[in-house]
């Protein structure tokens, strides 16, 4: 007990917790286009109660409470000042904030951006973009996802009572199927294939699933055949956690991803996370060990996920998990 006392002591203070808030990019699980497309605006700064509160404020106020001392903003450089309105600057009273920008341009020496590309790198890059500012155990999720108090507190508790050693240390907060669908469209998520450990084998990634008379079943045809997924069946929602050391295995591996995907969809190849944590397995170079959260997630994937989201909110305000405002001046 005492060894891994003085472990959390000496790993929690740097803890960094990462946000990313791109528009066009799902952690490697959508292909239909940007998520703002669907739900028609800056969705991560859109209120979801009378006090002005966005989804973010709540993951970040849960963040803060498991114990995470700092958060990033990932975010477009055009959005700096709306994020810093809507959120940034009234956070900075209550925990460290730093922002970094996903720049197009920002890829290695030897490379340069196809004439035309507007699409981000994806998410790899998009946490890779972090590497100046992060140097600690950090958590990385989206910025448009309510996660749970619960969530946060298990990555909290792994990031500060394991290190990496002959492997790297991840891990992941999965959840139940069931409880991440909407009842409004079809959804993108990486269903997690795993051992009888806990510990992460791969991940299918379905990006188009929907709630059918039967349950939940994705196609890959455009709906004209479904399969059923099991029922129970744990999924990914990006929040993910790691040591510092994912950050250079990005760094090392992005030239290679650009060598053999420029040529052949230099538009729209995306450099996705889940790909790279993929390839670690692959290489048995890292483990992940899979958090089980049974809490109900909530997101706007669509505009009309937004009432569903706004009244999960009040019910849980009222149920005493959260004050009526947050951040208390």
């Amino acid at each position: 007990m005492g060894n891994r006392q003085e472990q959390r002591d000496n790993l929690h203070p740097e803890n960094a917790f990462v946000r990313r808030s791109n528009e066009d990019e799902r952690t490697g699980i959508s292909s239909y286009g940007s998520r703002e497309s669907r739900y028609g605006g800056l969705k991560q700064i859109d209120p979801i109660d009378e006090q002005g509160h966005i989804i973010m404020d709540f993951s970040i106020y849960d963040a803060v409470k498991a114990g995470f001392k700092k958060v990033v903003f990932i975010i477009k450089r055009a959005n700096e000042k709306d994020f810093r309105e809507a959120i940034g600057d009234r956070l900075s009273r209550h925990i460290q904030v730093e922002y970094v920008f996903q720049e197009l341009e920002n890829i290695p020496e030897g490379f340069s951006v196809p004439e035309g590309r507007v699409k981000p790198w994806g998410t790899g890059h998009a946490v890779l973009s972090c590497m100046d500012v992060v140097d600690a155990p950090f958590a990385v999720i989206n910025a448009d996802d309510y996660y749970g108090a619960h969530a946060f507190r298990m990555i909290y508790d792994y990031l500060t009572t394991h290190e990496d050693n002959d492997k790297y240390r991840y891990t992941m907060v999965g959840y139940v199927l069931e409880n991440t669908l909407t009842e409004n469209g079809h959804v993108a998520r990486g269903v997690c294939e795993t051992d009888e450990n806990h510990y992460l084998v791969g991940i299918h990634e379905r990006t188009h699933i929907e709630k059918r008379p039967d349950g939940a079943a994705y196609t890959e045809d455009e709906g004209r055949t479904w399969t059923e997924i099991p029922k129970g069946s744990t999924v990914s929602m990006n929040m993910w956690g790691f040591t510092a050391s994912i950050l250079k295995e990005l760094g090392d591996r992005f030239p290679l991803f650009l060598e053999k995907n420029l040529q052949s969809n230099p538009m729209k190849c995306e450099y996705f996370l889940p790909s790279v944590v993929g390839e670690l397995l692959a290489e048995d170079k890292a483990t992940v060990e899979v958090l089980k959260s049974m809490d109900k997630w909530y997101g706007v994937t669509y505009k009309e996920d937004k009432p569903v989201v706004v009244a999960a909110i009040r019910t849980l305000k009222e149920s005493g998990l959260y004050p009526e405002k947050l951040w208390e001046e």
